[in-house]
């Protein structure tokens, strides 16, 4: 599928999959291109956000945003409470600043974990990876099986001339954050703009040295891609 058009591939899939396929998003520019396509192949597609529990205020706005334009309503995914309030209790509510383990751990109680359950429910999903994004994601696959249901990069070989390209030409909505500096939205203690010269996500966990900084619903610890 590494030659199909993402639009033709998102019509593939909600052809073959039905409502056991459905967008995840942060309403970062790359996912609201992918909601628009869907929504022109099939209105009301399945659309969920992994709502943290420290999602900016912005990215709240955006998901009201999204159903008003697109008649749809955004599966909010939130973490297991007992989870939260036993790591907040052991560790402090901002523990990520403290520890590379402790921000895995926050990831993990707040994003992967509740990422599975949802996950459980679908035999295909779609993610707005793009290659150039980052060293981390320069081999990502348009389309592989990981834990035995299908995730598609519909934008995976997309430039971000041309994820701006498309949002100019079918006017999608953009996520305030970008008007700030923001290049790569996640939850607002763990997010920052850029500065001169930084790759596009050097915002995300700043105060980490890694270069491959990722949350864990895609990749491994390694950085390599996630299968089972």
């Amino acid at each position: 599928m590494e030659s199909t058009p993402a639009f033709d591939l998102l019509e593939w899939a909600i052809s073959k999959y039905g409502a056991g396929f459905a967008i995840a998003t942060s309403f970062q520019k790359e996912g609201m291109v992918i909601v628009d396509m869907a929504s022109r192949i099939s209105p009301g597609v399945r659309v969920f956000t992994l709502e943290t529990g420290r999602l900016p205020e912005e990215t709240l706005r955006m998901i009201d945003m999204t159903e008003a334009r697109y008649g749809l309503t955004v599966e909010r995914v939130r973490p297991d409470a007992a989870e939260v309030e036993r790591m907040v209790a052991e560790r402090g509510r901002d523990l990520f600043y403290e520890s590379v383990e402790n921000r895995k751990l926050c990831c993990e109680i707040r994003k992967v974990r509740p990422l599975s359950r949802k996950l459980a429910e679908l035999q295909a999903w779609a993610t707005g990876l793009r290659r150039e994004q980052s060293e981390t994601r320069a081999m990502v696959e348009k389309a592989v099986e990981v834990d035995g249901r299908m995730r598609l990069a519909p934008l995976a070989d997309w430039s971000g001339a041309q994820v701006d390209q498309y949002i100019h030409a079918h006017g999608v909505p953009v996520h305030p954050l970008y008007a700030a500096g923001y290049t790569s939205i996640g939850c607002g203690p763990c997010t920052r703009a850029l500065l001169p010269g930084e790759e596009e996500r050097a915002g995300r966990w700043w105060w980490e040295d890694s270069t491959r900084k990722e949350c864990g619903i895609h990749f491994t610890a390694d950085g390599t891609v996630k299968r089972a």
